[in-house]
């Protein structure tokens, strides 16, 4: 297994009723991920709200994701930003405080050149000595990572994989030609885990795994033993849940699974909405299609 492989869950952030991090729900949702057989846990990134919390609170949900994760599973900070001197700044955080590698955004709203993206990670890889994974995700920060920058920027020491979600399976192929078989390369997208790996892929970055870890490191599990049958079995049993939680800008319908799960309250932060009344209803009726409906 590499350092980053399987299923890693991509963390909500739990909020109190006032709009504060709920520290406790967060530490013992950690927990739970770990003891349900998650291979990895990734915070403050998209799904944990990171544009709208504070470099304090950035910081402390790192802190506080390594602090229950206690050395059992990776850690995979969310450190990017459309500065680099703070994707360097969080990025130095996340080594401080004990994070096994750094989750890094492509700079979103700037619409850096393709020279310009290479050009912020590699001064990130020059600042900092910890394994970084680029995210590439086009749909919210506009731009998109060519294959051969990432080829170039693979070369780099500290410039370890990707979490593509580009959705474009034949991207696989390519960035594996370009960059080498080491190159961790994990799925961005739930849905297409599934033909990801089959490209060459390792893993995925979930946002599914936060209402139903134990099932997305099944499936994992399955396509890392090679066995596709029961893999494709869980991923129809799964692809119900997938949908629904992007029935809406995630985070929102994801935050309500889980508050349906007891695991947090449902609140995100402005200018995101709870999930519509539409949004619930689909999140309930794929529940009830894992037999995830009730509490724990």
């Amino acid at each position: 297994m590499t350092l980053f492989s399987g299923s890693m869950t991509a963390l909500v952030t739990p909020f109190r009723t006032d709009g504060t991090i709920d520290e406790r729900a967060f530490l013992e949702f950690v927990d739970w991920q770990v003891k349900q057989g998650t291979h990895g846990l990734v915070p403050v990134g998209t799904t944990g709200e990171s544009p709208t919390l504070s470099h304090a609170e950035h910081h402390r949900v790192v802190e506080l994701c390594i602090e229950a994760a206690g050395g059992k599973v990776p850690v995979l900070a969310g450190t990017g930003s459309n500065s680099t001197d703070e994707a360097i700044a969080l990025t130095a955080h996340a080594k401080e405080a004990g994070a096994a590698g750094a989750l890094v955004v492509t700079p979103y709203y700037n619409k850096p050149t393709q020279e310009g993206l290479y050009a912020h990670y590699k001064a990130i890889n020059d600042a900092v000595d910890l394994p970084i994974i680029i995210y590439n995700i086009p749909g919210r920060s506009v731009v998109d990572m060519d294959v051969d920058i990432m080829g170039r920027l693979a070369k780099l020491p500290n410039i370890a994989g990707v979490k593509d979600a580009t959705g474009d399976l034949e991207r696989v192929t390519l960035q594996r030609l370009a960059c080498g078989e080491d190159f961790m390369q994990l799925s961005g997208e739930d849905g297409t885990a599934l033909g990801f790996t089959a490209h060459g892929g390792v893993g995925c970055i979930s946002v599914t795994a936060n209402v139903a870890p134990a099932e997305c490191a099944a499936f994992q599990n399955a396509l890392m033993a090679g066995d596709y049958d029961t893999a494709r079995m869980w991923q129809d049993r799964l692809m119900p849940l997938h949908k629904a939680l992007f029935c809406e800008t995630s985070p929102s319908p994801v935050k309500y699974a889980c508050a349906r799960r007891r695991l947090c309250l449902d609140h995100v932060r402005l200018p995101l909405l709870p999930a519509s009344d539409m949004a619930k209803v689909r999140v309930r009726d794929a529940l009830k299609s894992l037999a995830l409906s009730h509490a724990l």
